[in-house]
C-alpha cells in the first residue's frame, strides 16, 4: 500500500488528501473536532457553513503549486467560520497545513506572505474581540505562535530538501569527476602503450629494408597488430563513455589473464620480456583484473621508451587474498628517473591502486635498471 501510494504523483496524493479531509468533515464521529479560537455562540450549520467547511480542506489540492493562493483561501475561510460562530470542523486542520505547505514550497514573496498572514490574523483577532469573543489575549497569542511553529517547520523541511539536492548535485559532480579521471587514466595507458610500441616497431623495421623481404614483413605486420590492439581496446573505451550496456563490450575489457598479448606485443617490438606467474590464477573483481594489467602495460610501456632492447622480467603471484606483480627492467639507472617522476601513468597507476586498498612502489634499483612493485588486495 506505501509503495503505491509512493508511486503516486504528488499533485495526486494532494488531491487525495483533500478529498479524504473533506470527507472526514461529514462523518458524524471525527467532524466536531478541529481548532477553536473564537469560542462564540453556536450558529447552526447552513449552506454558507457547508462552503466554509469546503473551503478550509479543498484548495489543499493544490499546496504545492500555489502555495500563498492555498494558504490564503483556507485563511479566509477559517476565518469567516470563526466569526460566524460555526461549529467547530475537522477541515479547520487545513489551516495549519496551508502554513506548512507555504513554509516547504512558497520560494517568491516568502516574508510579503509571512507579513499578510500575520496581518490577516491580527484582524481576525480584533473582529472576535469585537463580537465579543471570550478568548483571552494569552489564547491568541499561544494558537499564533503555534502558526509559526507550522509555517517554520515547513522551512526547515524546505531547507532540508534543498540540502539534499545540493549534496546529491555535489555527487553527481564527484562521481563524474572520478569517471573522466579514470577514463583519462585509460585513454593514456592505452594511447601510450600501443603507439609506443608501433614507434618502436617502426624504429626497427627502418633497419629491416634492406634485408630479407621476410623480416620487413614481420616488422609491418607487428606494427599493424599494434594498431588493431589499440583500436580494439580505444572501441572499448568509447563504449563504456557511451554507456552503451553492450555485454560484448564488456567482455572485451582488458584483464589479468591477458597479459600475455602485451608480454608478446613488446617481444614483437624487440624487448625481451619474461613472464611468470604462479598461483591458483583464478578469476578476480573487474576492477582489479583491469588495475593489474594496466600496472604490467604501464610498466612494458616504460621499459621500451626507457630501456629499450633491455630484459624485462614480469612476476605475478595470485595469492588467495592478494595480488602481486614485479616488473623488473635491467639496465642503466639513467631510465629510472623517468619512472618515477611522477607522470600521468604512473600517478594514475597510484590513484587506481590506492583506491583498491593497496600500495604502488616505483624505483631505481642499485645495481640498474627500475623496479615496479605492486600489491592488491583480491576479491574473488
Amino acid at each position: 500500500m506505501l509503495l503505491w501510494w509512493q508511486r503516486l504523483s504528488p499533485s495526486t496524493r494532494d488531491s487525495a488528501f483533500a478529498l479524504t479531509l473533506v470527507a472526514l468533515a461529514f462523518v458524524p464521529t471525527v467532524s466536531t473536532i478541529g481548532p477553536q479560537l473564537g469560542d462564540l455562540p453556536k450558529r447552526p450549520v447552513d449552506a454558507l457553513a457547508l462552503v466554509l467547511v469546503i473551503a478550509q480542506a479543498a484548495p489543499l489540492a493544490v499546496r504545492r503549486r500555489w502555495p500563498a493562493g492555498c494558504l490564503a483561501v483556507i485563511g479566509i475561510a477559517f476565518a469567516l467560520h470563526q466569526s460566524f460562530g460555526y461549529p467547530d470542523t475537522i477541515a479547520g486542520i487545513g489551516f495549519y497545513l496551508a502554513l506548512f505547505a507555504v513554509g516547504a514550497h512558497q520560494v517568491r514573496y516568502r516574508r510579503v506572505t509571512a507579513a499578510t498572514a500575520t496581518a490577516g490574523y491580527t484582524g481576525l483577532a480584533v473582529t472576535l474581540h469585537l463580537l465579543g469573543s471570550p478568548s483571552q489575549l494569552q489564547v491568541l497569542v499561544v494558537f499564533y505562535l503555534t502558526l509559526v511553529v507550522m509555517w517554520m517547520a515547513g522551512t526547515a523541511v524546505r531547507r532540508w530538501r534543498a540540502e539534499e539536492a545540493e549534496n546529491r548535485r555535489l555527487s553527481v559532480e564527484v562521481a563524474t569527476a572520478g569517471e573522466r579521471a579514470r577514463i583519462a587514466r585509460d585513454l593514456h595507458d592505452v594511447v601510450t602503450h600501443h603507439v609506443t610500441a608501433m614507434v618502436v616497431q617502426a624504429d626497427a623495421a627502418q633497419f629491416l629494408l634492406d634485408g630479407p623481404p621476410e623480416h620487413v614483413g614481420k616488422g609491418l605486420n607487428a606494427i599493424s597488430d599494434t594498431g588493431r590492439r589499440a583500436l580494439t581496446e580505444l572501441r572499448h573505451l568509447l563504449g563504456v563513455l557511451e554507456a552503451t550496456g553492450d555485454s560484448a563490450t564488456v567482455d572485451r575489457s582488458p584483464a589479468l589473464g591477458r597479459v600475455s598479448d602485451l608480454v608478446e606485443q613488446a617481444r614483437l617490438s624487440g624487448q625481451p620480456v619474461e613472464l611468470n606467474r604462479r598461483g591458483d590464477q583464478r578469476e578476480h573483481a573487474v576492477d582489479i583484473e583491469l588495475a593489474a594489467y594496466r600496472v604490467v602495460q604501464e610498466a612494458l610501456t616504460n621499459a621500451m621508451k626507457y630501456a629499450t632492447g633491455h630484459r624485462t622480467l614480469v612476476e605475478i603471484d595470485d595469492h588467495d587474498d592478494r595480488i602481486e606483480i614485479e616488473v623488473t627492467t635491467d639496465g642503466t639507472a639513467a631510465g629510472a628517473p623517468a619512472l618515477g617522476s611522477g607522470g600521468r601513468g604512473l600517478s594514475g597507476l597510484r590513484e587506481r591502486v590506492r583506491m583498491l586498498g593497496g600500495e604502488l612502489v616505483a624505483e631505481a634499483r642499485p645495481e640498474g635498471g627500475f623496479r615496479v612493485h605492486v600489491l592488491i588486495p583480491s576479491r574473488r
